[in-house]
């Protein structure tokens, strides 16, 4: 997109029905929201579904975007929301809870090495999926422990005690590995 009032417009077509403005949303959009769902669930092919899940559930929604937030920030928050209905609806069997009062955050490295990224994320696709979706909605996003809270419906409590479990995995997983 050139610029803000382009990405406007082309979300203001969209909600009128104009396909063609939503496919240049999709266009510009797609990456990030991709990579969201790939972080989230771990696995290459089932982010690719509910990266489509996604797009089909914001223009079957697009009317309720009232333009409070950003449309990506919109778009972002469906996405959180189909891959964590995915994962609620697929969940096994229950985890075990671990507590730890820490603050154990994850030195932040800036590495040159490509091959870094991808163990990392190689790590983070390993984590138990309620650590994963905890650690990437909190760590990688952005989002609060009690905006985690009410996306992933647990306590803030859990959210916290899945963060320190996630970041303590990632430890562990990422030393072994240097």
């Amino acid at each position: 997109m050139t610029g803000d009032s382009a990405f406007s417009d082309a979300v203001e077509r969209a909600r009128h029905g104009d396909v063609s403005a939503f496919e240049t949303l999709y266009r510009e959009t797609i990456g990030r929201i991709y990579g969201l769902c790939l972080r989230m669930c771990g696995d290459v092919h089932l982010a690719e579904e509910l990266t489509q899940e996604s797009y089909i559930r914001a223009w079957d929604k697009l009317h309720t975007f009232r333009g409070d937030s950003l449309f990506t920030t919109w778009l972002h928050r469906v996405a959180v929301n189909v891959v964590l209905g995915h994962l609620r609806s697929s969940s096994r069997r229950p985890e075990v809870e671990v507590v730890d009062g820490g603050d154990d955050r994850l030195p932040v490295v800036q590495h040159t090495d490509p091959q870094i990224g991808i163990d990392l994320e190689r790590a983070i696709a390993g984590l138990p999926p309620r650590a994963r979706t905890v650690f990437v909605l909190h760590d990688v996003e952005g989002y609060t422990h009690e905006e985690v809270s009410e996306m992933a419906q647990m306590a803030v409590g859990t959210s916290k005690a899945q963060l320190s479990r996630a970041r303590r995995l990632l430890r562990e997983v990422l030393k072994n590995e240097v």
